[in-house]
Order: C-alpha cells, then sequence, then structure tokens
C-alpha cells in the first residue's frame, strides 16, 4: 500500500484504499445524515433562499437572527470574517487555515480554535479571543456554543453532523452589523439550496451532551489503548486525541488499512492528530495501533 503524504487536510483515506478514515475528525456518534438530505432532494429543483435555516440556526445558537450569516462551509467562515479584519493574532500550535487568510501580528486581535485544533483542549473562562473558531466546540462541551457577547465566531456543522460534502458554516457576530457587511462579500448563493432546505431538519437530530459523553467514552478508550502500546496523547475534550511525539505512527497505521492526520500542517512533523473512531470501527483502530519500540 502507497501511503499517502500528509496533506493540508484529512478526509482523504478512500483515495489512497485506506479504509478507515480518521484524518478529518468528524463525529463518530453522529446518525447517519444521508436521510436527511434525502428527503430534500427537491430544493436542487430551487435557487437558494437560506432565510429558514438562518432562523433555526439562531434559534439554536440562542441569538438573534440577524447576528448569524451561514456560509459554504466554517473555511468560507474563517476566510469572510479574516477579509473583513485582514489581521489576527495566533498563539501555536492553531489551524492553519487562519493564516493562509491573516495578515498575522502581535498587536491584532486573537484568533482562537475552541477546543483548540490540533491539542483538543477547550479554553479557560478567562481566555478571550476576537475571534473563536467553534467548529468543534458543540462536540466537546454538549452545547452550540460559549455564548461570548462581544466575540465574533465561526463554526461549522460539518463535523458535528459527518456530513463534509455538504457545506455549511456560520459566523455569528456581536450585533447585526459585521453580518451585514461580510453578507455584502459573501458570493451570492453560497450556501447551497440543499444544504440550506437541510439544516432545521439537521439541527432537530441534535443530540449534543449525549454526544459529548459518548465521544468522551470512546476518546479514553482510545487513549489508554495508545498508551498500553507506548504512545502517549495529551488530555483534551474534543473528538480527537493529540500526540506531540509520535514519529512513525502515521505511516504505521496507515499500513494496516487507518489513515490519521499527520501534525505537519500544525508545524509538527512528528505529531498526529488521532480522530475518536465509531464504536464499530474501535477494535480496528486498536488492533492497528503498533507497539512503540522506544
Amino acid at each position: 500500500m502507497i501511503v499517502p503524504e500528509p496533506g493540508a487536510h484529512g478526509g482523504d483515506a478512500h483515495l489512497h484504499g485506506i479504509d478507515i478514515e480518521l484524518s478529518a475528525s468528524l463525529n463518530p456518534v453522529a446518525p447517519d445524515p444521508e436521510p436527511v438530505f434525502r428527503r430534500h432532494l427537491d430544493a436542487v429543483h430551487r435557487y437558494p433562499n437560506p432565510a429558514r435555516a438562518t432562523e433555526a440556526m439562531a434559534e439554536a445558537l440562542g441569538v438573534d437572527p440577524a447576528q448569524v450569516l451561514l456560509t459554504n462551509g466554517g473555511a468560507e467562515a474563517i476566510a469572510l470574517v479574516a477579509g473583513h479584519l485582514r489581521t489576527g493574532s495566533i498563539c501555536e500550535p492553531e489551524f492553519s487555515l487562519y493564516r493562509r487568510h491573516l495578515t498575522v501580528t502581535d498587536s491584532a486581535g486573537r484568533w482562537m480554535s475552541d477546543p483548540n485544533n490540533p491539542t483538543g483542549r477547550l479554553a479557560e473562562p478567562s481566555e478571550r479571543a476576537a475571534v473563536r473558531d467553534e467548529a468543534f466546540y458543540p462536540l466537546a462541551s454538549g452545547r452550540w456554543t460559549r455564548g461570548d457577547v462581544d466575540t465574533v465566531v465561526v463554526g461549522s456543522l460539518t463535523k458535528v453532523f459527518a456530513c463534509p460534502g455538504v457545506r455549511i458554516g456560520y459566523v455569528i457576530a456581536p450585533d447585526d452589523r459585521l453580518i451585514a457587511a461580510l453578507s455584502a462579500q459573501q458570493p451570492q448563493w453560497s450556501l447551497s439550496g440543499l444544504a440550506g432546505a437541510a439544516v432545521p431538519d439537521l439541527l432537530s437530530t441534535a443530540d449534543l451532551p449525549g454526544w459529548r459523553d459518548r465521544i468522551g467514552e470512546l476518546r479514553r478508550h482510545l487513549a489508554v489503548s495508545l498508551e498500553g502500546r507506548g504512545w502517549l496523547a495529551e488530555a483534551g475534550a474534543a473528538n480527537y486525541l493529540w500526540l506531540p511525539d509520535a514519529p512513525g505512527l502515521r505511516r504505521a497505521m496507515a499500513a494496516r488499512g487507518v489513515l490519521i492526520r499527520s501534525g505537519a500542517s500544525f508545524g509538527y512533523p512528528d505529531a498526529v492528530r488521532v480522530a475518536v473512531p465509531s464504536a464499530a470501527d474501535m477494535d480496528a483502530v486498536i488492533a492497528a495501533i503498533p507497539q512503540r519500540d522506544n
């Protein structure tokens, strides 16, 4: 088997004939989203109108609809906010996509993923940021948002509902002025009709506290299994584990049919990020973990 080179993002195991995908860090306990999208296939015959989806998302987040902008995935949310603010500060390790769109300077407001991507650590209540990326926050905390009223938040339903092929992201702003400015910069019909039609239905299937608890059990099982074979993961709350010192682990597991995320895109080539697998895949993942030699 040819082990794929580390990429900028996970989610490409199927391109390399690898059975189990643990590089994209999707919700391992989410119900299959396909039936939801199938119920809304008639939306492909109409131009998109995100009004109902925006109202449903705002209700889930506990904010006014005028404070929410739905986007073509979390990546567009990040790009829009970064294009508006232009500068930001970053404390490494941190998600690499911010640097793609920002001019990074220590004098600007902080961009922060919460929980941190890649370490999985939830931010302390005292930690503040100008922009908070909550793509994984619902799965780590059991609620939709931390709710900092003075912070711009970017988020995504991709991870929460395990539907990376249907791009659904969002921005929450402290007031409607920023949303209006971002909306003016957003391409028309950015959110597809299928995605927009499915959002209310998707949100109705969410069990965030239950998912958090089930993910926590699976994460602890995975961490213990890794440690039993000599690989130490940092403590975290997310649906993935960060191993800062794991040279060779990605290649060894890929050769055994499990693709995990290289830390290279975060600036740590000897590190890996391992998504928490589903209960159905757990035994196969554990069997793919090699014994560490040193």
